[in-house]
């Protein structure tokens, strides 16, 4: 049961991550030419190149904005790794040895003494 839930949530996270991947590239290409305007910017030395930059860099920052679905891509992309993580993960009880708890205790008290 536990494999039908990873791959069910696998299955929605990639076609989620399919249907965000034009967004996300939007989204990269637009903090790409965010931090080129930036650095350009901090290099400007006359005032008109400077406004002309920062009007530039506001028309590349509300295009970016519209490209916010690209962080339900980002999440999906996540969890597809907490999948993938998680799918061959066996968690394993541990069984008791003994059933005497001062066994247990005394081999606690030497691994905290051991420290």
């Amino acid at each position: 049961m536990k494999k039908f839930g990873l791959l069910l949530a696998g299955g929605i996270a990639a076609a989620v991550l399919l249907s965000t991947i034009v967004p996300m590239i939007g989204l990269a290409v637009s903090l790409v030419l965010l931090y080129l305007i930036f650095k350009q910017f901090l290099k400007a030395k006359s005032t008109g190149a400077k406004i002309g930059l920062g009007i530039v860099g506001f028309i590349v920052l509300v295009a970016s904005i519209h490209n916010v679905p690209a962080v339900i891509g980002l999440v999906a992309a996540y969890v597809l790794y907490l999948v993938y993580k998680n799918w061959n993960s066996n968690k394993v009880s541990k069984v008791k040895e003994d059933s005497d708890p001062f066994t247990n205790f005394e081999k606690q008290w030497n691994e905290l003494n051991k420290c």
